[in-house]
């Protein structure tokens, strides 16, 4: 009999050597900082602490008394220290920012401040001209005043500059990153970190930030890569305090769960669940804070809500809804409603008819022009990403200036522009997120009901959630008053950015994952790994079991039983083999998986009833037909039918009927009991208990087996072969020393709590070698693999001509366009033809019902969908994961048809009513595609390819014109 030594006597070599054990080594000092904020600096190891010096005088005056985070954050910059503000929406972070451009502009250095998107460029750009006038701004669209001391743009145009090495960035001193927490974006979070890594050490930054609670992970991460402190002004403090009110769908009055110092009413809460769940209780109760007018026929719960805040003078109010058609609906809903008085009217009519002005007068008669005028006037307003860019803007205006009392519109509106509201309003808790729908997390309800409330205007704002469902009080809690979302990197490889990595000298795309915050949060993770390891060892050191040796030879006995048995049972389970053997009263042992768990739960012995077949789905990878049986078990009685555990022995268990997957049945009895064939009474189910008990009693819990070679008659070779194996070790294990153990039971239970420990502390290794290796390598090896056998770099990571062309292209496909501008696939097409081909890049629409493509484009999507299928099979080839078939179907010239018609001259009115797509989503579609063309512009300059040049400025030129591109009213 081989004995193995106990666990801890192995001879194993350590996995990992634990003098590694030590997390990024960033110190923190906390600062002394003024009340109601939180003041701390992370320092890189090679840098000496310096207290900061509180300036005597401002470089500028304030009318208004600074916040305590503002006088802190200040003092960072007047000590030439970068500082990350994170505070709530609306509680003035600008004045921080603002401070740092007029330090950069006195010094006669520059300074760049960013944005996350266009729209809020230009708003940027609108302030800050009228305040400092030396202010540039570069958003793609536009360039004005490059050579600006103050250039505000977009995070991409800073990125590209820095791939670029632009001159500009020799010259900064400050770089202001406004809404850092975008950082977190799935799609485009990824360019803030290349941004960030790609900058010089010299530069000093102010990150501009909504509360994340793990604010000082990225002043540590950003102390790290570019060896500098970086301080963290962190206020909770909310100028505006806010009341959080659930108004029951179906009900008539609002229920305050969260008052104004942040406390939690449980019994209005639980009112409004109440109501929820049975809407015939509504009635007047004290716990009800506001009352509308009672049931007004067949009024919806918006426009009762919306009434009320009007009544009760919360205008303006913001209603968040997270579909474009479902804001557009709850406004025709209080259409009839009016808020503005004659004065306010002609105010609207003056300001609309100004802005409409830039459009040709075919554009005026478009339909969203022309219907949104008569709401406009009433005060009310809609705001989503289908409107025309022009009308959103002139919308937001008219916010800004009072002149809209009740504002329809989409999320998206809460993430950049600063335009808070006395009240805000969500019409449900449930939004689809591009792949299900969900309720809400507290970190979006944070970033939303933070618009509620103007400061210096309202003592308090109002935020109202609409609610159908209930919600337990906890999940009530978490929402209302829970934490903002952290900021996790969403770091993510492209080939684009692998391109200008390998091409620009002294950097390559192994520097960028080592410096990426991505890398950094997860060797942030090596001290908890750390603790819960030297635990997990303390805890295996502290288990002396007897017999160790002898337990665990039988435990390796045990466990290649198992393994055998694995491959044993698919033969036993198949039901050729199986069926004439499933006879009603057959004893037969039962292994039941848990949910969630490795380990099945070994039932033991129950009595089968019946079976029936179950065909396979379509489209599943069987055709094999599956069996459902129905067993009669003797279970615990506090299990249940979800989750069945064997009755404790010299206990009364409780005799069940339960169906299962016949893959569950592990071995079968050759005892068969005769039931009753009706379980349904008592005295019949009373009988099968007691016939159970006899067999279990006569048989002492071991029945006699069914032989699977003999009595089942499976004659394969391999069975065979597994059966004799099964045997021996059945033998091996009956002659085991371990049987002579009185206390065996006992024992092997405290052994399998032992290894269950060094499993845990091998995961534990595991998990901090992973945090040393380089994350995302495999893939960056996988990618730089499709690269090469695409020939766009050598073998030696040089690049070539067509890496240098996809180098050009960030906004759409870059390999697939640089595959189709090599392969000659814009030659034959008119200007027309080309941008409509290019279209289909830059499309996010589901597929018309009534898809029309251009004759012209016909043969060239046959001839991209091969190049996209060489480009799968190379991807597929190289192991690449997450790229499947889905990719032949990213082309989608689902407007192809509607750009053809505007290349053409028509007007956008034409455009409208060859597609039903939203008027704004047609436009950004054309921008992207102007984008688009830019880029293939200097690929083709790259590419020294000058008729398609000139092409692709054909291209831009027909499409830039009218209502597409009307100039933004911010500029």
């Amino acid at each position: 009999m081989d004995i193995v030594p106990a666990i801890q006597d192995l001879d194993v070599k350590p996995i990992f050597d634990k003098s590694r054990l030590k997390g990024p080594q960033i110190k923190i000092h906390i600062v002394e900082a003024l009340e109601l904020c939180l003041h701390e600096v992370a320092i890189p190891p090679e840098v000496v602490y310096k207290p900061l010096v509180r300036p005597k005088k401002l470089l500028r005056e304030y009318k208004f008394i600074l916040d305590p985070f503002q006088k802190e954050a200040i003092m960072c910059i007047e000590n030439d220290e970068s500082v990350l503000v994170s505070a709530h929406t609306s509680s003035g972070k600008t004045v921080v920012g603002e401070y740092a451009i007029t330090k950069s502009l006195n010094l006669k250095q520059r300074v760049i401040y960013t944005t996350p998107i266009k729209a809020l460029s230009n708003q940027k750009y609108r302030e800050f001209q009228e305040e400092f006038g030396d202010v540039g701004l570069i958003t793609g669209d536009v360039t004005i005043n490059p050579t600006a001391g103050c250039l505000i743009m977009t995070t991409e145009i800073l990125r590209n500059m820095l791939y670029r090495g632009s001159e500009i960035i020799r010259e900064v001193s400050w770089v202001i990153f406004d809404e850092i927490h975008y950082m977190r974006d799935k799609e485009r979070g990824v360019v803030w970190e290349e941004t960030l890594i790609l900058l010089p050490d010299n530069v000093h930054y102010v990150f501009l930030s909504a509360t994340i609670p793990n604010a000082r992970q990225f002043a540590e991460w950003v102390a790290h890569i570019h060896s500098q402190p970086c301080h963290v002004v962190y206020t909770d403090f909310r100028p505006t305090p806010l009341e959080h009110y659930i108004f029951p769908v179906g009900g008539d009055c609002l229920h305050m769960v969260v008052n104004d110092k942040g406390e939690f009413n449980d019994r209005n809460f639980d009112l409004a669940m109440k109501l929820i769940s049975n809407p015939g209780l509504v009635k007047k109760t004290e716990n009800s804070q506001f009352r509308g007018k009672k049931n007004e026929g067949k009024d919806s719960s918006c426009l009762k809500i919306v009434r009320m805040v009007m009544e009760k003078n919360l205008a303006p109010a913001i209603v968040f809804s997270f579909s474009k058609k479902d804001c557009e609906i709850y406004a025709m809903q209080i259409a009839k409603l009016d808020f503005n008085t004659s004065e306010e009217k002609k105010l609207v009519d003056e300001i609309f008819h100004n802005a409409m002005d830039v459009l040709s007068e075919e554009d005026k008669m478009l339909p969203q022009v022309e219907n949104v005028l008569p709401l406009l006037r009433r005060g009310i307003g809609i705001h989503h990403g289908g409107l025309l860019p022009i009308l959103k803007e002139t919308i937001e205006v008219l916010f800004s200036e009072g002149l809209i009392k009740a504002l329809f519109a989409t999320e998206t509106f809460a993430m950049g522009l600063n335009m808070p509201a006395k009240t805000v309003i969500f019409t449900s808790v449930k939004k689809f997120d591009g792949r299900e729908m969900r309720s809400i997390t507290s970190g979006e309800y944070i970033q939303m009901s933070g618009r509620a409330g103007r400061r210096g205007l309202d003592d308090r704002g109002t935020v109202i959630l609409m609610m159908e469902e209930m919600f337990s009080p906890q999940t009530g809690k978490d929402l209302f008053l829970g934490k903002a979302d952290p900021l996790n990197s969403a770091f993510h490889l492209s080939y684009n950015m692998i391109l200008n990595l390998i091409r620009v000298d002294d950097i390559n795309p192994e520097y960028l994952l080592d410096r990426s915050f991505f890398q950094f949060q997860n060797h942030a993770n090596i001290p908890t790994f750390k603790k819960d390891l030297d635990e997990v060892e303390a805890k295996i050191d502290a288990i002396s079991i007897k017999h160790e040796p002898i337990l665990m030879s039988y435990q390796n006995l045990i466990d290649k039983m198992k393994e055998l048995k694995r491959e044993y049972l698919t033969f036993i389970h198949n039901p050729n083999n199986l069926q004439q053997f499933l006879r009603a009263g057959r004893l037969v042992n039962l292994s039941i998986p848990v949910k969630g768990k490795d380990k099945p739960i070994e039932f033991g012995w129950a009595m089968l009833l019946n079976f029936k077949q179950v065909m396979p789905k379509k489209g599943s990878n069987s055709s094999e037909p599956k069996l459902t049986i129905d067993v009669l078990l003797n279970m615990d009685p506090n299990s249940t039918k979800e989750q069945p555990l064997p009755c404790p022995e010299d206990s009364q268990g409780k005799m069940t009927v339960i169906s299962m997957p016949h893959t569950n049945i592990t071995e079968l009895s050759s005892v068969v009991v005769v039931l009753p064939r009706d379980l349904r009474g008592p005295d019949n189910m009373a009988t099968a208990a007691n016939a159970y008990k006899e067999v279990q009693d006569r048989f002492k819990g071991q029945p006699p087996l069914l032989d699977p070679v003999k009595n089942m008659r499976i004659k394969d070779e391999r069975f065979v072969d597994l059966d004799k194996m099964v045997k021996n070790l059945t033998k091996r294990m009956e002659d085991h020393k371990a049987n002579e153990i009185p206390e065996l039971k006992s024992l092997m239970k405290q052994l399998d709590a032992k290894l269950e420990l060094v499993d845990r502390k091998n995961n534990l290794e595991k998990e901090i070698n992973n945090c040393y290796s380089l994350l995302h390598m495999e893939e960056l090896k996988c990618r730089k693999r499709v690269l090469r056998r695409l020939e766009f770099c050598t073998e030696t990571d040089v690049i070539t001509l067509k890496g240098r062309v996809a180098c050009e292209i960030s906004s759409a496909d870059e390999l697939l366009l640089t595959e189709m501008l090599l392969a000659g696939l814009f030659n034959d097409l008119s200007p027309h033809g080309s941008v409509a081909l290019l279209s289909s890049f830059v499309c996010e629409e589901k597929a018309p019902s009534n898809l029309k493509i251009p004759e012209e484009l016909t043969q060239p999507l046959r001839e991209i969908k091969e190049l996209a299928k060489r480009i799968l099979n190379v991807s597929m080839e190289a192991k690449l994961e997450g790229i499947s078939q889905d990719y032949l179907e990213s082309v989608k010239p689902f407007l192809a048809e509607a750009i053809v018609a505007w290349c053409n001259g028509v007007t956008f009115l034409e455009v409208c009513k060859i597609t039903d797509t939203f008027e704004g989503n047609i436009i950004r579609c054309l921008r992207r595609l102007e984008e688009l063309l830019r880029q293939l512009v200097q690929a083709a300059k790259t590419l020294g390819n000058q008729d398609l040049e000139i092409k692709f400025n054909e291209g831009i030129r027909l499409i830039k014109r009218d209502i597409v591109f009307a100039a933004s009213l911010y500029l």
